[in-house]
């Protein structure tokens, strides 16, 4: 798989084709969001291990809520990843990839076709219903890596 960025509790990390870098912003709202949650900080300016410090950002997003970038992408994780170190949201849409330390898409690995992503969580879901938002989970192609991806804590650099 090469590079990629893994949040604190192991999640690859995405970028999306669709946000900007020059001004960094984040076009992903609503159901977008839904399905990719932005990676949120609360201290403005966090420190991840195998990213260089000079890469890594802040946005504030329309809520107001504060999104992480990394070389001023945006990043995201993808709810059809079911356990971390999985990397399914990989070339979804033509637009979803993982994201390398440098803050570049990592298409070292890419699925065949343009997978589609999962249906947003259904408000039923929501109310501990049936779980809409494990549908189509198998649609990316791709498999979850077995060796560690570079943590944004403490193994950084690792390229499996």
């Amino acid at each position: 798989m090469g590079q990629v960025v893994v949040d604190q509790d192991g999640w690859v990390l995405y970028r999306f084709d669709k946000d900007t870098a020059n001004p960094p912003a984040s076009n992903c709202e609503g159901k977008c969001e839904q399905v990719w949650p932005p990676a949120y900080t609360d201290d403005g300016k966090p420190e991840l291990s195998g990213v260089d410090e000079d890469k890594v950002g802040v946005i504030t997003r329309a809520d107001g809520t504060k999104q992480l970038t990394i070389g001023n992408w945006a990043v995201y994780r993808y709810i059809g990843d079911k356990k971390p170190g999985q990397w399914k949201g990989q070339g979804v849409g033509g637009t979803w990839f993982v994201v390398t330390p440098a803050g570049q898409r990592n298409v070292t690995c890419l699925p065949t076709g343009t997978p589609k992503a999962v249906e947003p969580p259904s408000d039923d879901a929501a109310a501990g219903g049936d779980d809409k938002g494990d549908a189509g989970t198998g649609d990316s192609g791709a498999t979850a890596t077995e060796s560690p991806p570079t943590r944004t804590d403490p193994a950084a650099g690792h390229s499996p």
